[in-house]
Parts: C-alpha cells; sequence; structure tokens
C-alpha cells in the first residue's frame, strides 16, 4: 500500500507456516500469513495473463499483494530458450507488504527453460510444479541439461510436484472441436485452476473474464472455462498435492474504502484524467509508441467520453510537438515516452520551457543506453531530466513511489504545470509501470483543486496610459506569465524560441534581457512550493537511507528488517526532485551517514553531494531488476556498522 503507518514488519522472504486444520473433506489446509508465487514459461505460454487474473482474483480475496511481471523484449522470443522465458511474480498477504518478494514459495515451471532460469532464485524446500510433458531430450538440451532434473537428483532439495499439464488439458478437452495446438494454448488456465485451488482464490471472476475476452469465441472462452475447472478438480483430487493453504484477507492493512487492484501506468492514466477534470480543461495526449509507456496511450484512448484526446504520432518529436501546441490551445498536455524518446523530444521541452507553457513529460524509464533493454527497469534518466536540453532549461521533477502512488504523482505534476506555467518530467519507470498493488478509490472531494484562470484582457499600463497586454508580465508569487488561449480578442503575442524580452515577449537579442530571462525561469523553478521532506526516524539512527522513485518498497522493507533485528536506522523518500525540498540539508546534516541506493550509477547521490557537500554513499544496480530487500538489508547493515 501507498501509506504503511504502524503496520507490522515484514518478515523475511518465504511463507511463514501457521496452524494445521482438518476440512471437511479429506485433505489438510494450511495457514500462512504470506506467499510469493513465480508463474514461469515461454513468451507465448500466457505467464503475463495467467499471472494478472491470480492476481485480480487475489485482489477482490482482501490480500494486500505486489506484483513483478518480467518478460523478453521480443514479440515472440526463440521458444524453449532462456532469453525467451516470461514469468509473473505474485506476492499477497494478510498484513501488509512492499515488494513483489525475494525468492518465490511457488514455481510454476512450463518447460525446461523456465526451470532453469528460475530455480536459482528459489529457496531449499521451495514448491516447484513441473509441466511434465515439456521436459523432452531435445527441450532439455537447448538449454544445456545434459541429464533430465526430474531424474538426477538436482532438485531433490525442493518439494517436486510433476504434472503432465498439456497432456491433461488435451483430456479435459476432448470434448470440444480443437486441434490439439488449439487445445495446449489452454493449459495456462489449467495450471491457473490448479494454483487457485491450491489457495482458495475465488474462481468467478476468471470464469467472467474469459467470457468477455472471447466473447466473440464462445467456444474458445468455454474451452478455457474448462481447462480452468480441470486444473482446480485435479487438485481437488490429486494425491500429490496433499495440503491447500489459505491467506486470510489483510483486513488491518487497508484503510476503510473501496480498493480495486491498479498497476502503475493505469494508476497514472486514471491520475492524468483525474487532473483534467479538476482542472476543467481538456486532457490532450501527443504520444509515440515506447516500451513501457505504451500502455498510457492505450488507456487514455479509451475515454473520450472523459474530454480525453489522443494522437498517435508519427515520431517521438511529432508527438510532443502537438503536446506543446494543445497546451498552447488551452488544454492539459501530456507527452508519453521512456528514455530514448525523451533524447528526442529534447528541444521542443526547451521550447516550452521558453514559451513558460505548462507540459507533462511522462518518462517511464527502462534499461539503457540507446534501446538497451526495453523491457526491464531503471533508474537511470534522472540526469536527463534534469539537464538533457541545450542552454539554462529548468524543468521541475516529480516521481512516484508505488504503483497506486503514480495516480498522486500524476495530480502534483498536473498542479506544478497549472500553477507555474512550465513543462514538468514525471518519472515513473517500468517496475511500477506494469507491477500492481491495491489502491484506494479517492473520493472526488479528496482530489485537489486545479482550476486556472486564463488572460481575459489588458494587463499591463503603458506610459501614455492605454492598456496592454503583456504575455511575459508575472505573477508576483509564483512568477508565472498569463496563459491567453489563441483567438482572444486583444491578446495576440508572439511565441517561438527566440529568446524574449522581459514583459512584452517581444524578440530580444539584449543580453541583458538574456541573462535576466534565464535567471527568472530558474527562479521560477527553484521557488515551486513542495512539501517538507518527511523522515521515519528512529530514536539514536545516525544513519540515514534516503530513496527516490520505485525503490521505496524495497528500502522500506530492508529498513523494517534492520529495525526488528534491533538495528537504528531513519528513512526517507523523495517525491520532488527539482526542486528539491527546503528542508532537505537540514535532514542530510542530521546524520553522520547518508546512504542512496538507485538503479543506476549514483545519480541521485551525485546531484546531493554537489548541492548539499555531504558525503551521499550510493548503493547502486544496474541489471534490469529492481532490489531485493535482503540484498538491500545486508548493505544498510554494513553501512551501519562502519
Amino acid at each position: 500500500m501507498t501509506s504503511q503507518v504502524s503496520s507490522p514488519a515484514e518478515q523475511a522472504d518465504g511463507a511463514v507456516v501457521g496452524e494445521q486444520r482438518k476440512p471437511a473433506g479429506t485433505k489438510d489446509v494450511r495457514r500462512l500469513d504470506r506467499v510469493i508465487i513465480r508463474f514461469a514459461g515461454d513468451s507465448g505460454d500466457g505467464m503475463q495473463l495467467t499471472g494478472d487474473r491470480f492476481t485480480s482474483e487475489t485482489a477482490s480475496f482482501g490480500n494486500d499483494l505486489s506484483t513483478l511481471p518480467n518478460f523478453p523484449a521480443e514479440i515472440r522470443a526463440p521458444a524453449g530458450t532462456l532469453p525467451g522465458v516470461s514469468s509473473f511474480q505474485l506476492h499477497f498477504a494478510d498484513h501488509d507488504i512492499l515488494t513483489p518478494g525475494d525468492a518465490p514459495n511457488v514455481l510454476v515451471a512450463m518447460n525446461p527453460a523456465a526451470l532453469k532460469a528460475n530455480v536459482g532464485d528459489l529457496p531449499r524446500g521451495a514448491e516447484i510444479i513441473l509441466n511434465t510433458d515439456e521436459f523432452t531430450k531435445r527441450a532439455m538440451q537447448k538449454v544445456g541439461y545434459a541429464t533430465s532434473p526430474l531424474e538426477d537428483g538436482s532438485l531433490d532439495g525442493y518439494s517436486l510436484h510433476p504434472v503432465p499439464l498439456t497432456t491433461l488439458t488435451v483430456e479435459a478437452l476432448k470434448d470440444f472441436d480443437l486441434t490439439r495446438k488449439e487445445a495446449e494454448r489452454s493449459k495456462n488456465m489449467f495450471a491457473l485452476g490448479l494454483l487457485s485451488w491450491m489457495y482458495h482464490r475465488p474462481t468467478e471472476g476468471t470464469e467472467r473474464f474469459l467470457r468477455s475476452k472471447f466473447a466473440k469465441k464462445p467456444d474458445i472462452a468455454e474451452a478455457n472455462i474448462a481447462a480452468f475447472r480441470a486444473g482446480w478438480n485435479f487438485g481437488e483430487t490429486t494425491e500429490d498435492f496433499a495440503v491447500s493453504y489459505e491467506v486470510a484477507p489483510a483486513a488491518q492493512a487497508f484503510p476503510v474504502g473501496t480498493y480495486r487492484n491498479i498497476s502503475g501506468n493505469l494508476a497514472l492514466s486514471y491520475g492524468l484524467i483525474a487532473a483534467s477534470r479538476q482542472a476543467d480543461l481538456p486532457l490532450f495526449l501527443g504520444s509515440y509508441p515506447i516500451t513501457p509507456a505504451s500502455d498510457i496511450l492505450h488507456e487514455l484512448s479509451k475515454h473520450k467520453n472523459f474530454g480525453v484526446r489522443t494522437f498517435q504520432a508519427e515520431d517521438e518529436i511529432a508527438g510532443i510537438g502537438a503536446a506543446l501546441g494543445a497546451a498552447f490551445g488551452g488544454s492539459l498536455a501530456v507527452t508519453t515516452t521512456s528514455g530514448p524518446g525523451v533524447a528526442l523530444k529534447s528541444e521542443t521541452i526547451g521550447l516550452a520551457v521558453s514559451l513558460e507553457l505548462p507540459l507533462l513529460i511522462v518518462d517511464i524509464q527502462r534499461g539503457g543506453p540507446s534501446t538497451g533493454l526495453p523491457t526491464k527497469t531503471e533508474q537511470a534518466d534522472l540526469l536527463q531530466a534534469m539537464y538533457g536540453r541545450n542552454g539554462e532549461a529548468p524543468v521541475p521533477v516529480v516521481a512516484p513511489r508505488t504503483p497506486a502512488d503514480c495516480f498522486d504523482a500524476a495530480l502534483e505534476a498536473a498542479r506544478i504545470a497549472l500553477t507555474y506555467r512550465t513543462p514538468v518530467f514525471l518519472l515513473s519507470d517500468g517496475y511500477l509501470a506494469n507491477g500492481s498493488e491495491p489502491w484506494r478509490i479517492p473520493e472526488p472531494d479528496e482530489l485537489p483543486d486545479l482550476q486556472v484562470q486564463f488572460a481575459q484582457g489588458p494587463n499591463h499600463t503603458l506610459e501614455d496610459g492605454s492598456e496592454a497586454f503583456w504575455p511575459y508580465k508575472r505573477d508576483p508569487r509564483t512568477l508565472a506569465r498569463p496563459w491567453a488561449v489563441p483567438g482572444t480578442p486583444g491578446l495576440e503575442h508572439r511565441i517561438g524560441g527566440i529568446e524574449k524580452q522581459d514583459g512584452t515577449g517581444n524578440i530580444s537579442y539584449d543580453p541583458a534581457n538574456h541573462d535576466f530571462m534565464v535567471r527568472i525561469r530558474q527562479a521560477k523553478v527553484d521557488g515551486i512550493d513542495v512539501p517538507d521532506l518527511t523522515v521515519d526516524d528512529q530514536d539514536g539512527a545516525r544513519t540515514l537511507v534516503l530513496g527516490w522513485g520505485s525503490t521505496y518498497g524495497p528500502i522500506t522493507a530492508a529498513v523494517r528488517r534492520i529495525r526488528k533485528e534491533g538495528g537504528r536506522i531513519a528513512q526517507a523518500h523523495l517525491r520532488h526532485l527539482n526542486p528539491f525540498p527546503r528542508n532537505l540539508d537540514a535532514v542530510l546534516k542530521a546524520y553522520d551517514k547518508v546512504v542512496v541506493p538507485e538503479m543506476n550509477l549514483g545519480q541521485l547521490a551525485t546531484l546531493i553531494r554537489a548541492k548539499y557537500l555531504v558525503d551521499a554513499r550510493p548503493y547502486n544496480q544496474v541489471n534490469g531488476m529492481p532490489f531485493k530487500a535482503e540484498q538491500l538489508a545486508h548493505a544498510l547493515k554494513e553501512a551501519i556498522d562502519d
């Protein structure tokens, strides 16, 4: 959840076993407080769909949860190979949790490649459900198995469940008019049914989903439902699964309200729509598809009824150019992209700085440089967002910390853009974009008022007493210039990238005026009103861990572990990266040591060192995956003891 106040400490990874009881049937039910499941198979095996459905039913049941989808960049990666493995990890619990978990308790492996790619992450004693039909000699040799792991003893340390998923699925669908290949495609639904039985997940929602998804192909819908039910019945009747598990709803983890499961990109999309409604402005998105930001374009295109206009441009430059034009025309304008697209948009971002128009630049960060790792996560665009433009072109930067927090971060970015007439960077990343968690749907009266006043007439009296409109006459508090909608009589003014004269907006090459305009644009950003940084301070702590963005979950989980073991550490997490909160200097200098974990090579740490002359110690990872809580806990313990 986005709020973690006075919650129980997150346990070490791995489910904690509680009491056992005997149900009315013949099988034991074991109570657990948390479980981490990973579905893994070829990128065509439907692992993302399987994980998403299990997640949706888990959310409807009332557990807290966190997910980690992980898939290849190729549309159809080579079947049966290690680079082609797609996985979906889900951590759910009866208390509040923060991460998708370090190590799965259960691995569902659809083929040898899925097993080999993931078995190294499993703790001893974990359960492995293998699709034995795929463990042919050729398939095993393709991934480097000289002997079968089902027979060579390499899996003796795990609780192994060999299940012929493909054969059982085909048998369950023998009465349907399907080819064998078509029937085999439903094996992921068989696996989902089996896991739904094991963990007492609701089933009605999945059946409704399948009927809706395949509404135009009812035979395929019923076949998938039959496979799903066959998997559930297999768990109920087979002797290989003697125990099922219960994870109670996380009733105490959630404040009262209406909840739904939400991904970061979906939350961000809803936040943009809410911002446009609160500002009473039409929402315009100018975008070019790019992983992992494309989902925002897809989602916003569904909401024309809320006054949303989406434009899929021919390239990144056209996308932001159209968005900036929409901002000039009086819309809440947005452009979405990832790191490579930011590079292409940089000149137009500089133009938006010069024109001083509100524009949201949503950067869903991914692994780089260049095309890099399109489906993996990173936090390496911070310095690009801060300085990646020619000239002095300051832009505010806001970063959400969890998938659900993307909603609030979108509203905050819109507030800054509209109030201060400036482009604003919203820095999410692939981990937040694709991950999901429960989100409390806010009431309308909880949302901020973002209404703006457009210029209506002259705002300046000339020496001769006549009145004129000066497009660069500033609000004394915010330093924002007036926003004049084109076509408003008497408010005609010049726009363009060449430097403007203060006040009049006329073209100016005067050195003193340029110096003034550069400094006033910087002062406007420096003067943005942002909340003070909140510190979770433990009495006696001399070490502060400072994070930003999606590292919030792993850092907070690591801090809980350290405190549970008796260690003392303070934690603070930045949402506003430009400008920094005004109390950040005092916070940093209140501690002997400052550790900054980042999924880059130390970009925030570099900014902190330069601005505050504090020996911020970076702890960095750039492998395309989020931090693990245990990994961070170990590093932070070393920092405390150093």
